[in-house]
């Protein structure tokens, strides 16, 4: 692979710099854990590439949708979701993948998942992306990001004190659809569902604007597009399917992302004098294991490094690896607001966009619908309050954008 001349200099060198990272990643990750290991560090470096080159945000797609009524990001959002669990059902139905051992992210249909997602879809507003929309764009060069990272991490960290009692709160047991129907049974009623959103999208685009919105042309075409960008939308709901397949594949669960921000906070928090390991859920066996463990030893944290550095690649291929470090007062606000609302939602929810909403839908699990309808709702607070902190925002419904 060879990296691809830059528009800018700036960006010519930091192409240079992601992508020796990334080598130097993927042998680290060799080194201390192995070939599989390795193999998802590189995936979370392509995850970040897909979703930085089609600006593939679930955090606009909702808002555009939410003030504007264009429905093409949240249709891409169905078709990925209908390839996934086209993929995940018969893999999950039968217990295993190409010989290996498979599990689903299927958790309880609870009052956390409902408050938790509600939450977090107020602060996907405020901070200015999801899970992965706040790691590929910190990625690509955006400071305000890091902002909302960083506080996105502490809410994690925060509601790991908590977890015990809004875990106690009224609940059900997990439910897969998968196991509870069957494989086929499973797949219709969720064909049905996405069929049902996707029109609705439709229905509503076109009563307000008289026609669906087209995908925007590129004036970069061919193999100068794969490498600069902007990729269709269409393309990256394929991709990011595969990828989380991929993933579900080698690590034997399917992709997530905000567990790795908990154990981020918490390995700052006690090499500060915190006491995080006395907490009960940091005295969980996994848990444990991985606030003890290199953070090189934990699957979600590793690509997660990798989002990160493949978005960089891709910021600096297009030449648009330019960061800014003059933020607004409002707009710093909103995002540690946000942050805070994002890590601290997502541990209650069990699950982000991705884990919760991608991962949880693909698992089978009940309560990934539960986490949609609740962020949804949280998402339509969330864009009536950013005027307050974004004066002057006009929508955009012609290009989405991860923030």
């Amino acid at each position: 692979m060879s990296v691809i001349a830059a528009p800018s200099g700036r960006s010519h060198g930091s192409a240079w710099v992601a992508f020796a990272l990334l080598i130097a990643g993927t042998l680290g990750a060799y080194q201390i854990s192995g070939l599989n290991q390795a193999l998802l560090f590189l995936i979370g470096g392509a995850l970040g590439m897909t979703l930085y080159h089609a600006s593939f945000g679930f955090t606009s797609s909702w808002r555009v949708f939410i003030k504007e009524r264009r429905g093409r990001g949240l249709r891409a959002q169905m078709l990925m979701l209908a390839l996934a669990v086209l993929l995940f059902f018969p893999a999950l139905g039968a217990g295993e993948l190409f010989g290996n051992p498979v599990e689903g992210f299927v958790s309880p249909v609870s009052l956390s998942v409902m408050i938790g997602a509600f939450i977090f879809g107020i602060g996907m507003q405020l901070g200015g992306g999801c899970a992965s929309g706040t790691l590929y764009t910190v990625g690509g060069g955006s400071a305000r990001m890091i902002v909302t990272l960083a506080f996105f991490c502490a809410g994690s960290l925060f509601a790991t004190a908590h977890l015990d009692w809004w875990f106690n709160l009224p609940h059900l047991a997990p439910i897969s659809v998968v196991q509870s129907l069957g494989v086929m049974p499973a797949l219709l009623l969720n064909f049905m569902l996405f069929a049902l959103i996707a029109g609705a999208t439709v229905y509503f685009e076109k009563k307000r604007h008289g026609s669906l919105e087209a995908e925007p042309q590129s004036q970069t075409q061919g193999w100068k597009r794969f490498i600069r960008g902007p990729w269709p939308l269409l393309w990256a709901g394929v991709l990011l399917t595969l990828l989380n397949f991929a993933t579900l594949a080698l690590a034997g669960r399917p992709w997530g992302v905000t567990s790795a921000l908990a154990v981020w906070a918490a390995k700052t928090a006690s090499f500060a004098g915190v006491d995080v390991a006395s907490w009960s859920y940091w005295q969980q066996p996994a848990n444990a294991k991985a606030l003890s463990d290199s953070i090189w030893l934990d699957i979600t944290s590793v690509m997660n490094f990798g989002i990160m550095l493949g978005a960089l690649l891709a910021a600096s291929l297009a030449g648009k690896f330019a960061p800014n470090f003059n933020i607004p007062k409002r707009s710093l606000l909103a995002a540690v607001i946000g942050g805070l609302l994002l890590g601290y939602g997502a541990r209650l929810a069990y699950g982000c966009n991705i884990g919760a909403y991608f991962s949880g839908i693909a698992s089978g699990s009940v309560h990934g619908w539960l986490w949609l309808v609740f962020a949804f709702a949280g998402n339509s607070i969330g864009v009536k309050l950013r005027p307050a902190f974004f004066p002057g925002e006009r929508p955009q419904p012609e290009k989405l954008t991860g923030c």
